[in-house]
């Protein structure tokens, strides 16, 4: 009964993502919704690594621009095929993760978030600086659309099919870790390392393995970002964008590969929406950030499934569960 079920809930959300696309005609929308994919791929990288694994990490903007700019300037400066371009930013960023998961893995909490600051913080600097490889400040323009089999990805509703096509897969394999052996030893190695080690689970190699295959996400997600927008800049990967992908992790639902797409998609539209409030976007959205936070401390998703068990037990008269 399981399988069949997953396998409708996925056909669903694949219809209802092809719907969208078939309806939709305004071109700003589907621009939007491909920002929503690009960081659903970030932040369910994270949410495997946070809320699965409890391992925090603030640099996550740093493989994200690492994708971005191994794409661009290879297809830029080097005329390389941008899926090959893409697939080296994918393996740039995972080496990259590797080599500096094995010391900064061995901290733990406060200590580990700031190892992976520090990170973030120095490849922002080296994209600020390499001027003649990343165009410093000013940025790297001139990166090519994405092509396959003669279709060019160069317009809004092309990008989106490619864009939630990858994500629908993401998704997916995200959610079929999550069930496996591994993703059990991960919910173990959150509730308790030591406990982990006793049961067998080599927590480190764990720990980098998942390190790993979030930073492959999100490098991932900046060649798609580079492709998408023709152009990036440093300012695009600074420690403040891999504060907003936790706080999407947060606000979604830690442990939940449906809250990383809620948190995404969240925090993606509240900016906009909020625009037109002018000089107190900034005091709406912390307010807003404040609620949650306050009264869905476990994110959106658990908030939603919550309410519903709350209004099943109110039917049925009897006391909800603290």
């Amino acid at each position: 009964m399981r399988l069949p079920r997953l396998l409708n809930r996925w056909l669903l959300f694949t219809a209802a993502v092809f719907l969208i696309a078939l309806l939709m005609e305004n071109e700003y929308y589907l621009t939007l919704l491909n920002f929503i994919g690009i960081h659903t791929l970030l932040v369910v990288g994270l949410n495997l690594l946070m809320g699965y694994a409890g391992q925090i990490s603030l640099g996550h903007a740093a493989f994200f621009g690492l994708g971005a700019y191994t794409s661009g300037i290879l297809t830029v400066t080097y005329g390389l095929n941008p899926w090959l371009a893409m697939l080296a930013g994918m393996i740039i960023s995972g080496v990259a993760a590797f080599l500096i998961g094995i010391p900064a893995l061995k901290l733990r909490g406060y200590y580990l978030a700031m190892a992976t600051l520090g990170f973030g913080v120095i490849v922002y600097i080296v994209f600020t600086e390499a001027q003649a490889w990343t165009g410093g400040p000013s940025g790297l323009a001139g990166i090519p659309a994405l092509h396959l089999a003669g279709l060019s990805f160069d317009t809004p509703w092309k990008l989106y099919l490619l864009i939630w096509m990858v994500v629908i897969l993401i998704l997916i394999l995200s959610a079929s870790i999550v069930d496996s052996r591994i993703g059990r030893a991960l919910r173990a190695l959150h509730d308790s390392e030591a406990a982990a080690e006793s049961l067998g689970v080599n927590t480190q190699r764990l720990k980098l393995l998942i390190f790993v295959w979030s930073a492959l996400y999100a490098s991932l997600a900046g060649s798609l970002f580079a492709h998408t927008m023709n152009f990036i800049a440093p300012s695009s990967f600074d420690i403040m964008f891999s504060i907003k992908l936790v706080t999407m992790v947060v606000v979604g639902g830690m442990a939940s590969v449906w809250g990383s797409l809620l948190g995404a998609g969240v925090l993606t539209i509240l900016p906009e929406v909020l625009v037109f409030f002018h000089d107190f976007e900034v005091v709406i959205f912390g307010g807003i950030l404040m609620v949650v936070m306050i009264f869905l401390p476990r994110g959106l998703v658990r908030g939603l499934l919550d309410l519903k068990e709350f209004r099943r037990y109110k039917r049925q008269g009897g006391a909800f569960p603290v």
